[in-house]
């Protein structure tokens, strides 16, 4: 019989595993976007929205993978373990299909001046025209302190702080979704925009629903 701790790291294996196929099908289904039969559309220019929503989703995806991850071994809440599964599988196959528009158009994986959303200049949206906040970071996104915090915790304080977190993160990256939706060149850009502004919101909302189970409220 196996034990259990032989049965954990078999588990965390799989689990590994699964995640970077998921990360190499991604990518994979971004490079598919100009094979015969597929959209025929030209490369984007280097300020296009495409190309600025690429790299700037990628990475806004990355830190919510990031904050995922965080919880394994952190709650006993089968709600928000399969809360984090989803958000985890479903960032990285998008951050996969990003990156691979990326590489086919012969850009960088992110901005090489390190600004953001400059891409959004114009648009008479909030959050747009570059880097923003004291910190420096994309709006919604956690600092190191607080990123630092959500790993010190566990428990109940660890999926409130969770929720706090990511229901931020979401609401966030929505301006952005939503402007590459309305003004990205590209097809493929559009969907993937639309899917992430949908599919994010509903995950926002049901992160409501958990907050207020347990007697939480967002972050300010």
């Amino acid at each position: 019989m196996e034990s259990r701790g032989t049965t954990t790291a078999t588990r965390a294996v799989v689990v590994s595993v699964a995640v970077v196929a998921v990360l190499l099908l991604g990518a994979a289904v971004g490079l598919l976007i100009q094979l015969p039969g597929a959209e025929t559309s030209s490369t984007p220019a280097r300020d296009s929205v495409d190309v600025g929503f690429s790299q700037d989703m990628a990475e806004h995806h990355l830190q919510g993978v990031t904050m995922a991850r965080a919880v394994a071994g952190r709650t006993a809440d089968d709600a928000i373990r399969q809360l984090a599964f989803d958000i985890e599988a479903t960032q990285q196959e998008q951050v996969g299909r990003m990156k691979g528009w990326l590489s086919l158009w012969g850009y960088a994986e992110q901005s090489p001046d390190g600004t953001h959303m400059a891409w959004m200049a114009g648009s008479g949206e909030s959050h747009h025209g570059g880097t923003t906040g004291a910190t420096g970071l994309m709006p919604g996104m956690a600092t190191s302190e607080e990123l630092a915090k959500l790993r010190s915790l566990a428990g109940q304080e660890f999926d409130v702080y969770f929720l706090q977190l990511m229901l931020r993160h979401h609401e966030g990256g929505a301006p952005m979704a939503e402007h590459a939706a309305k003004h990205a060149g590209q097809h493929v850009v559009r969907t993937l925009a639309e899917n992430i502004l949908k599919s994010q919101t509903a995950e926002g909302d049901y992160m409501k629903q958990l907050l207020g189970q347990r007697g939480a409220a967002p972050l300010p």
